[in-house]
């Protein structure tokens, strides 16, 4: 039943890394350095509660931080994209599979299983999440005024922290949120088809 537990935290912690990189494994590492549900020490991925790791996520968050907000500060006449696509967009996507794959094998290492499915598992729940997590929030900002869309790394944040934070304290909800992830990402591709099926008859 641990192990049950251990990867569905590890489901929910790298769904969460791949709506946001940085912050949920922030708690979650800090959650595992206060022995709360959580717990890497005496395994190969006690780094993952270590100070100097989880400085480096600190300095990501405000690296992060910046750069959107520079993003957001040369756009004049609409909304910043932020990091929904091109370059940079590439390697957040990138960090979140990194560190959502770390995630879950030290979730599988701490239940003494096999590690090696957390580096398949843990980046898949991470493309899960950004999938799902990108365009919807691309979406709702291009309907918002730029002052709004400004706001919108944070209600990301918060949605991360809080799935990150819930499945450690309440592992089952680690596969309801990917769950719910898995659906909006089916949604919102079907709602493109949709627009892009009325489109052709437009024309």
């Amino acid at each position: 039943m641990h192990l049950v537990f251990d990867i569905c935290q590890g489901i929910g912690l790298a769904a969460a890394v791949g709506i946001r990189p940085f912050l949920p494994a922030l708690a979650a590492g800090a959650l595992a350095a206060g022995d709360v549900e959580l717990d890497f020490m005496h395994t190969h991925y006690a780094f993952l509660q270590s100070a100097p790791f989880l400085l480096a996520l600190v300095l990501g968050v405000i690296v992060l931080s910046v750069v959107e907000r520079r993003l957001h500060t040369r756009q004049t006449n609409a909304p910043a994209d932020g990091l929904d696509r091109g370059p940079l967009a590439v390697v957040v996507v990138l960090a979140s599979v990194g560190i959502g794959a770390v995630l879950f094998a030290g979730e599988l290492c701490r239940g003494h299983a096999v590690v090696w499915p957390g580096y398949v598992a843990g980046p898949v729940c991470a493309v899960v999440g950004a999938a799902a997590s990108r365009p919807l929030f691309a979406r709702v900002r291009a309907r918002l005024d730029a002052a709004a869309a400004a706001a919108l790394p944070l209600y990301a944040e918060v949605a991360a922290i809080l799935l990150a934070v819930l499945s450690v304290l309440l592992p089952p909800v680690g596969p309801i949120g990917l769950a719910a992830l898995i659906w909006l990402l089916i949604a919102g591709r079907q709602r493109g088809e949709r627009k892009y099926a009325g489109l052709r008859i437009l024309r």
